[in-house]
């Protein structure tokens, strides 16, 4: 028997675990809460350098600033219409990625982990192997980020188009390197800057890799750490949704009341694979955050 979600248990579930900057998001959505509210909780992640760290990304506790925890807070504020109100975080995000801290110089990308990853409770994939780089990840988004709150110049329009040819060249791209191009398109579009790269084809080729990554198989949807359409629109990027990904938007639909848990949140469907017994507390800390998600996925698609 078809099992729908159960949309009042989950917010239930966010209001009583969420910890608090991702509980001012969800009342930003769901109770007319403030911008300025989610600007505050944020605050308590951002160092005096200007990045982001703390255990902002759940998946590392490294309290140091890294260019994946600063490029979540930008996450935080798009998704929340809050940039044009946080002057302050953003000149502060502007001052951290201006001074090239975890940055490869030769190689221009920040890095997607960083040394000091390892001195603290982490997630396998946070340790630091070789040069650290991923791809784009989140080179892309911080290099639109900058060209629109910080200072437009070649090095950084450099850079945008790099990313853009490496996503043409490299037909497999990661979910979170796709959210990168995502939110570097919507920065772009979103001040009116169209001649670095061409925009319309920008976004046809970053609908194409979301096609191409979105799992087909839905049995593993919940169960393995598989790409799924709530991934790429949790209430956002609808721009981005093709006649292809809409099939499966509707499939994810049809399943998300069997992947419910009794007590109305979502579950992760990965472990950190290190010995840290942190991994519990990290858990508790994505489960409402996935949650609000699946929320915003279920509700706007």
């Amino acid at each position: 028997m078809r099992r729908t979600m159960d949309i009042n248990a989950a917010k239930e579930f966010i209001l009583h675990n969420a910890r608090p900057i991702d509980l001012a998001v969800y009342q930003y959505f769901y109770e007319n809460g403030s911008k300025e509210r989610v600007i505050d909780e944020l605050s308590n992640y951002q160092n005096e350098d200007g990045g982001f760290g703390n255990g902002l990304e759940a998946d590392y506790l490294n309290p140091n600033s890294s260019p994946i925890a600063t490029n979540d807070a930008i996450i935080t504020l798009y998704r929340t219409d809050a940039l044009a109100l946080a002057s302050d975080m953003v000149k502060g995000i502007v001052r951290y990625l201006k001074s090239h801290d975890s940055f490869d110089e030769e190689k221009k990308r920040w890095l997607f982990a960083i040394d000091s990853n390892k001195d603290y409770p982490h997630a396998i994939w946070w340790e630091k192997k070789e040069d650290g780089i991923s791809g784009f990840n989140p080179t892309i988004s911080l290099a639109a980020f900058m060209i629109c709150y910080g200072e437009r110049t070649v090095f950084y329009e450099d850079i945008i188009r790099e990313g853009v040819k490496y996503l043409q060249e490299n037909t497999e791209a990661s979910t979170d390197a796709l959210k990168c191009y995502l939110l570097a398109y919507e920065l772009l579009k979103n001040h009116d800057i169209y001649e670095i790269v061409n925009l319309e084809d920008f976004k046809g080729l970053i609908s194409m890799r979301i096609n191409a990554a979105i799992c087909k198989d839905l049995s593993k949807y919940g169960v393995d750490y598989v790409p799924m359409p709530s991934d790429f629109f949790p209430g956002a990027y609808l721009e981005f949704v093709t006649s292809e990904t809409k099939q499966f938007i509707h499939g994810e639909k049809e399943i998300l009341g069997r992947l419910q848990k009794e007590d109305g949140g979502f579950d992760i469907s990965w472990e950190w694979y290190t010995a840290y017994s942190e991994f519990e507390q990290a858990r508790k800390i994505w489960r409402p955050r996935l949650t609000i998600d699946k929320l915003l996925f279920y509700e706007a698609n």
